[in-house]
């Protein structure tokens, strides 16, 4: 299929539809702020690289089961997206984008303790684990549209491009490095031939993490606000929200994006399973694997930009898409581990391209005014789609039996769902968007990105 087939011929050239922020008055201010602001970056990407990444690891460890491990990477996300519906309403209750975003980012640090002390007795029941995550993820997702806000009011749009993107190289490299440095400390401890040696390291991981998104927490808290409550900002109710999220072209962009995550995470959450039991994989290839996908992604960035720069997004769109069809389709070939590694530098490229262009295309088409209250119902509508993917993948799993034959079901479906998707894909407008006027987001790196992409806008 080619790039853009069927899709709307109208082409529209965007150019910064978001409205300038002026800066902020005292260089020595803004110069502080951005310091704390790359800090933050860091200390947040080593958390979601120890702790976040191998949550499912640790409910295996506790012998949780395998369907439970791959739901519990989809669940609590669409749980909390719906407890983070308050968010809107919390910014304008507390008068501050940032109030709100510390309170989030404190209350997820403290998410970790009850992991902390889960992993000093080697077990947790099925329902503390739900109920930690999800707290988790509403926290998390709850901090995102504030934060993009309130960014906006601080970093000037003439230095937009250049800062974040040097920052995000340094918080992406502390997503790695903690991932790494996690999966062969429990290597370390699994070959000890002790399991609680292994729960040891998990207490280690958990900790760290709390410390890593405390520090985090008061790289936020020391940041300045200039504008609390932009002066433009609108709260949308829900159906001035829905209106707006089912209409025009973000609304078909969005359906697509919906569309495709439901088939992505249909395999997503039980690569994991899949590795570490099935095959019973070390936890250094586990993050070896991880690993390769994530550099390969970052890699491929700036050439996607430029790519995304000279002919348009949407054309970027279409070759992401069309490589992320068949990577679940990939794993029925072999188990073969360095075959997988090869798929997984190819998923690494794909998802680069397909998520960089759908922040092109969606966060520009989305007023700034609006975007607390837009962003909040898409991280609901995304999340829907996560755990939708995911209970379909749990039926297949244990309507074929939890078994290699079963795990390869899971991913075969997978493939064929992702190729549906396309045809919603071909309702999306072209569009041309210049990435010098993006604005910036923050992103995370999950234990299921072994395929599917960072879709969560939060903090």
């Amino acid at each position: 299929m080619e790039q853009g087939s069927g899709a709307t011929q109208e082409t529209e050239l965007i150019g910064g539809g978001a409205k300038a922020v002026p800066p902020p008055g005292n260089p020595l201010t803004l110069k502080r702020d951005l310091r704390l602001n790359v800090a933050d970056g860091a200390t947040y990407g080593a958390m979601v690289g120890g702790g976040e990444t191998y949550l499912q690891a640790f409910v295996l460890a506790i012998g949780l089961g395998e369907v439970f491990a791959g739901l519990v990477a989809s669940l609590p996300v669409l749980i909390g997206s719906l407890l983070q519906l308050v968010s809107p309403a919390a910014v304008r209750t507390l008068k501050s984008h940032k109030r709100w975003v510390v309170s989030c980012a404190a209350l997820q640090a403290l998410c970790f303790v009850p992991l902390i002390f889960a992993s000093l007795n080697g077990r947790m029941s099925q329902a503390g684990v739900l109920i930690v995550a999800s707290i988790y993820w509403a926290a998390s997702l709850g901090t995102g549209p504030a934060w993009n806000t309130w960014q906006g009011t601080i970093v000037p749009r003439e230095i937009r491009a250049k800062f974040f993107a040097k920052r995000s190289r340094i918080s992406q490299a502390a997503t790695l490095v903690g991932f790494l440095g996690a999966g062969f400390a429990l290597q370390y401890g699994k070959a000890s031939g002790d399991r609680n040696q292994v729960f040891v390291i998990f207490c280690w991981v958990f900790g760290i993490s709390f410390l890593c998104r405390v520090l985090s927490t008061t790289c936020l808290w020391l940041q300045s606000e200039p504008t609390p409550i932009p002066s433009n900002m609108r709260f949308l109710t829900l159906r001035e929200q829905w209106r707006k999220f089912s209409r025009g072209p973000s609304g078909r962009l969005l359906v697509s994006a919906v569309g495709m995550q439901v088939g992505v995470y249909v395999a997503g959450p039980f690569f994991a399973p899949y590795m570490l039991k099935e095959l019973e994989w070390s936890y250094t290839k586990f993050a070896i694997l991880l690993g390769a996908s994530y550099i390969a992604k970052v890699a491929c960035l700036p050439a996607w930009g430029r790519l995304a720069h000279h002919t348009g997004a949407h054309r970027l769109l279409w070759i992401g898409a069309l490589g992320v069809v068949p990577l679940a389709g990939g794993w029925v070939i072999s188990a073969n581990y360095y075959w997988l590694l090869i798929l997984q530098v190819m998923a690494g490229a794909a998802w680069g391209a397909y998520e960089l262009a759908l922040v092109l295309l969606f966060f520009e088409t989305i007023d700034e005014s609006e975007r607390t209250s837009l962003l909040t119902l898409y991280n609901v509508a995304n999340s829907a789609a996560l755990a939708t993917g995911s209970l379909i993948g749990a039926a297949i799993l244990k309507s074929v039996g939890v078994s290699i034959p079963g795990y390869l079901c899971v991913f075969g479906g997978s493939t064929v769902i992702r190729l549906l998707a396309l045809l919603l894909l071909r309702r999306v407008p072209a569009r041309i968007v210049l990435s010098d006027n993006l604005p910036q987001f923050r992103t995370h790196a999950t234990a299921d990105s072994f395929d599917p992409p960072i879709m969560s806008d939060g903090n």
